[in-house]
């Protein structure tokens, strides 16, 4: 599914089924990493690495160890961008270049409503304004866990690189009904995150309005948001 989010250049993997593989071939600092984790969590922490390495090896990228930083986020090798993801059923690994992307953030949930209260914690008034409309026009599609998505896809690519939390309240996203393929679905559109605070640094401008893509299908739902990289100047680093 991400795959259709996100084209090439960027390099994507996803599987819905764990194998035991996946935990034996986990890097020794990656297995040390979640050696007192439970079953489940190292069974997604190695499946979801999984899908990150084909995706790199897609881009001729060899295999290597994918610990996480600050937050959870994985630090990449140099010259790559990227973001992972995991929920029930489904993980998810996107890569790119940094000639071709500043940030790539994903985000898979189940397409089931939030828990009880929490709509009113992640999101803005205006914001569940706009879900009531959403639901009429599309009852099938979850549209506040689609809403809680969206933010999660937005921080993967916020906070690589700023360094800085954001919360919740810090961004308005706006869905996009007008591209719902059809009353029986799949669903499919567009969405777009108005930053509410300053990004600051060389990436503020980029970070300010941020557009996304997000999909309804076979009890999921999935954003994505691909950062490009204009071609008016070499990327950091190079």
């Amino acid at each position: 599914m991400i795959e259709e989010l996100i084209p090439a250049p960027a390099s994507a993997a996803h599987t819905r089924v764990d194998s035991a593989a996946a935990v034996h071939a986990l890097f020794p600092e990656e297995a040390a990493a979640v050696a007192r984790a439970v079953p489940k969590r190292r069974q997604e922490y190695a499946s979801v690495r999984m899908c990150a390495r084909l995706a790199m090896g897609a881009l001729g990228v060899p295999s290597v160890a994918l610990l996480s930083g600050p937050r959870g986020a994985p630090r990449w090798p140099a010259g790559l961008v990227g973001s992972m993801t995991h929920c029930a059923g489904y993980r998810a690994a996107v890569v790119g270049r940094v000639s071709d992307y500043r940030g790539l953030g994903i985000d898979a949930e189940p397409n089931s409503p939030l828990p009880e209260d929490v709509l009113e914690y992640v999101s803005l008034p205006r914001e569940r304004d706009r879900l009531r409309a959403l639901g009429a026009a599309a009852p099938d599609v979850c549209w506040d866990r689609l809403l809680f998505s969206a933010k999660e896809a937005v921080f993967k690519v916020w906070y690589p690189l700023t360094g800085r939390e954001l919360d919740f309240g810090e961004a308005d996203i706006r869905v996009d009904a007008g591209t719902v393929a059809s009353a029986r679905g799949p669903y499919a559109g567009t969405f777009t995150a108005d930053v509410l605070v300053p990004a600051g640094g060389p990436d503020g401008a980029h970070l300010r309005l941020l557009e996304g893509r997000w999909l309804c299908r076979d009890g999921l739902v999935v954003t994505a948001i691909a950062l490009r990289r204009r071609t008016d100047g070499p990327p950091p680093g190079r």
